[in-house]
């Protein structure tokens, strides 16, 4: 293959994704003085990766495999622009060899690796294939062609429960199921095999051993056309949820210095069986005492900032210069390690409801500013609409520190400044995560999260006198900034009145629990809050985003948002949401049944698990759905008969919408 044709120097480049990723290459390339193109679905037109762009094309409708899955649209953007190259980001076609293919056949430099090396190390079954002869540990399974039931069976026999099964094309936990007996090998096969075919195409399943109490370690590398193959440390990838990497950090906490030398030679000697060129991670799991090789991502990794971090290196610059056709700029010995990084993944998805994706318009985006050792890429900014199309993740949150201990402080108090409004996120559970003492003591394995759900996700506290105090300053403040806007408005003063001193009420609810009322004296003399037979001294000075509370003497920062009769407030104690009862009455609230049967967002329908007319066990599964790419079971919300299936596999329904009737027993 002539190599002029593969690496060459480029001045316009496209951004073969959306999201994040998009906005991180765009950067990085205009830094390098590149014109950019950004491509884009009838649901992302207003996005942030189109607006940073220098030019953008439509690729066609929302659904991903019609627009930014669609090989010919994304060549024929290419052509109309005249962008002589390609970044694939992570996700969508980057592990795509006909797609990378493709690029080469249309005269367009791909950044990444050749088809080839995609083919060799992008198949788990063909990169295990290839460690093996290479001498590079694995763990125990099965990676043969033979993909009948029957071999898959005996496989996983033979491997011994609890085993793994996984999408041989797979990645971020998709098509991946954990398998503890022989019962439950068929069921998870059909579903795993089913996923792996929507998100991958490629339905092919290996089989492995379930490691007990799992770390989950990766390597960076990177390879150029010269013959330099290098790795850039090593990221702890453990704290995971479904398969699907939540925090990552560098250097791994769990390693020693010869460990990290043992891992990282394995890395390269894993990359360097397929003459590896462009970025790449090799993923191993460990049971504490081993590690083994599990798979390769022939790509950029969602967590690559935190190697960036310790090592100063900006991989996508490399990845550019790599496909240009230069040398790396580093030998192996010149990379040093320095300090400690950690990146959280923000997602639009609520973690009380079982991480339920969450969509709508960003009402508020608020995030610190990138000072400190803060570092945030982000994807939406606030008055972006999240649609159910796409992978929920809004941002990464990634920080430096000298030591491990304050890079988690720093990412903390990060996490605990952020506050985005009209739609639901895990901020609070990453908070949650962050301080959690086994966290902080890398007490942890792949299984943690889902063991430690129920402290993860406990309610937020009910607001106490701070929070009601705050909620009556809000109020004020708010109609303060109103005032402003009207010129020579007496209510522009806090407390103005004609003559004396005035009481008002307010009253306050948390969900439909019970309301809590509190008084505001004001007029002449010191304004005053009175709860019960307390009575507080309070001031309030303006900020942006919230204001400054002093009670007693005491002040405090708050942050508050305000829509309608519905209050949002941060304070010290944590993030509270409160009702402002109309004193008017005439409030309407719906109160919707948990016990209803209907799609949680948009969605197909992939599978039907029960008939109509069948006695079902409370929480036994009835049906499937494919959202945001994952699959959620709906299941009988108590014991009782079927009654009635709404749908059938193929449909595409919309949020709320009622799928089926369970008839409670009894009745």
């Amino acid at each position: 293959m002539d190599r002029s044709k593969l690496y060459r120097r480029f001045r316009t480049l496209l951004i073969a994704n959306r999201g994040e990723i998009a906005c991180r290459v765009i950067r990085t390339a205009r830094a390098m003085g590149l014109r950019t193109v950004a491509v884009y679905s009838e649901a992302d037109r207003d996005a942030m990766h189109v607006a940073l762009a220098d030019e953008a094309v439509l690729l066609g409708p929302a659904r991903a495999r019609d627009s930014y899955l669609n090989v010919e649209r994304l060549i024929e953007a290419a052509r109309k622009t005249g962008a002589e190259a390609v970044h694939p980001g992570y996700g969508f076609l980057s592990e795509n060899a006909e797609f990378a293919r493709a690029c080469f056949d249309a005269g367009l430099v791909f950044v990444g690796p050749t088809a080839g090396m995609m083919n060799a190390m992008g198949s788990k079954s063909g990169s295990k294939a290839l460690m093996e002869e290479a001498g590079v540990p694995l763990v125990p399974g099965y990676h043969g062609e033979a993909q009948d039931d029957a071999t898959l069976a005996k496989a996983a026999e033979k491997v011994g429960f609890p085993i793994l099964v996984k999408a041989s094309a797979g990645g971020g936990g998709r098509g991946m199921r954990i398998v503890r007996s022989a019962d439950e090998l068929g069921p998870a096969i059909v579903s795993a095999k089913r996923e792996a075919k929507a998100a991958f195409g490629d339905d092919r399943m290996l089989i492995e051993k379930y490691v007990d109490n799992p770390r989950h370690i990766e390597v960076q590398v990177i390879g150029d056309s010269h013959g330099n193959l290098l790795s850039l440390f090593e990221r702890e990838c453990t704290l995971q949820r479904r398969h699907q990497k939540v925090i990552e950090e560098a250097p791994s906490p769990t390693l020693n210095a010869a460990q990290r030398e043992a891992v990282c030679a394995a890395a390269r000697k894993a990359a360097g069986a397929v003459n590896y060129v462009g970025a790449g991670t090799i993923e191993f799991v460990s049971d504490g005492k081993d590690v083994f090789f599990i798979e390769m991502n022939t790509r950029l990794q969602v967590e690559h900032p935190v190697t960036e971090l310790i090592t100063r290196i900006d991989l996508v610059e490399w990845q550019l210069r790599v496909a240009f056709g230069e040398a790396l700029p580093l030998k192996q010995d010149e990379i040093k390690l320095n300090g400690h990084a950690v990146e959280a993944r923000v997602y639009a998805e609520n973690p009380t409801k079982n991480f339920m994706p969450s969509v709508g318009r960003i009402s508020t985006w608020r995030l610190p500013a990138e000072t400190g050792g803060l570092r945030i890429d982000a994807g939406y900014r606030e008055g972006d609409t999240v649609s159910p199309y796409y992978d929920a993740m809004l941002a990464k949150m990634i920080v430096w520190a000298p030591t491990r201990d304050v890079a988690i402080e720093r990412l903390n108090r990060g996490l605990e400044e952020s506050d985005v409004r009209g739609i639901v996120t895990n901020i609070p559970f990453l908070s949650a995560l962050m301080t959690h003492p086994k966290v902080r003591t890398n007490a942890i394995d792949t299984g943690f999260i889902e063991r430690e759900l129920a402290v993860l996700t406990q309610a937020a506290p009910a607001p106490g006198e701070l929070e009601l105090c705050a909620a009556v300053a809000a109020v004020i403040n708010d109609e303060q900034q109103a005032a402003r806007a009207q010129a020579n408005s007496p209510w522009q003063t806090f407390g103005w009145q004609p003559v004396g001193r005035r009481q008002r009420s307010f009253t306050f609810r948390v969900g439909h629990g019970a309301e809590q009322k509190i008084a505001l004296n004001y007029g002449s003399g010191l304004s005053t809050l009175l709860i019960g037979e307390r009575e507080l001294a309070f001031a309030i000075a303006p900020r942006d985003g919230g204001f400054d509370l002093t009670l007693d003497g005491v002040k405090s920062q708050v942050a508050a948002v305000i829509s309608g009769h519905e209050l949002y407030l941060r304070t010290r104690n944590g993030r509270f949401d409160l009702h402002l009862v109309d004193p008017f009455g005439g409030e309407t609230e719906e109160h919707a049944g948990e016990d209803k049967i209907a799609a949680p967002l948009p969605g197909t329908v992939v599978a039907v698990l029960a008939e109509e007319g069948a006695t079902l066990e409370k929480g036994a599964p009835i049906l499937t759905l494919e959202v945001m790419k994952m699959e959620q079971t709906l299941r009988a919300p108590y014991a009782g008969v079927l009654k009635s299936i709404k749908c059938k596999v193929g449909d595409i329904v919309q949020e709320g919408i009622e799928l089926a009737v369970v008839e409670p027993a009894g009745e």
